[in-house]
């Protein structure tokens, strides 16, 4: 059985409601919901790069452990949590061994900045990627994020969400359903 780790998005916490439903709707696969450490300090602002990767690596350590096989870890999150978790399975120098990625929202880039795109490390995802975002995510439209995600070599699974924006409000239930059925077929 596959375990999960999931981190909320910059501006919200590991109580937010998508990431509860998806542990209530994997039962009885294990999952932690996990936040920052701006977050656990009441910071609003984001910590720096290189604490986020870290953070996410020392939440996955005791759970890689625990785990027969080790690659049963699947991590992801909403927006920044996910991204962060992708960057660290897709690490040049010391990837995380995961499962799987779980990508809701995947912040392609800032709105209204496609030129400033967060893929650089897409083309070394070689595990199974779920994307869930809203048609109208202002972070990446539905082409920009099929045409990016086509660098990834790992295959790839797009969920959409007709008419929602980056913060998939009100789908809280219907992420949790894509969510349980993508890692019951891993």
């Amino acid at each position: 059985m596959n375990s999960l780790l999931l981190f909320p998005g910059a501006g919200s916490s590991s109580t937010h409601a998508s990431l509860v439903a998806i542990e209530a709707a994997i039962v009885p696969a294990p999952c932690v919901r996990a936040d920052f450490p701006y977050r656990l300090a009441g910071r609003r602002a984001p910590d720096r790069p290189p604490v986020l990767l870290q953070t996410v690596r020392e939440h996955a350590a005791p759970m890689l452990a625990a785990l027969t096989p080790p690659d049963g870890l699947v991590l992801g999150g909403r927006s920044m949590g996910g991204r962060i978790c992708s960057m660290v399975v897709g690490d040049e120098t010391d990837p995380l061994p995961a499962k799987g990625l779980v990508l809701i929202c995947y912040p392609l880039h800032p709105p209204g900045k496609p030129d400033r795109l967060r893929v650089e490390h897409f083309p070394r995802l070689t595990v199974p990627c779920l994307f869930i975002s809203g048609t109208r995510d202002t972070f990446g439209t539905p082409d920009e994020l099929q045409q990016w995600t086509a660098t990834i070599p790992g295959p790839v699974t797009h969920e959409w969400l007709d008419g929602k924006g980056h913060d998939l409000k009100g789908c809280d239930q219907r992420i949790a359903q894509l969510v349980a059925a993508w890692m019951s077929a891993l």
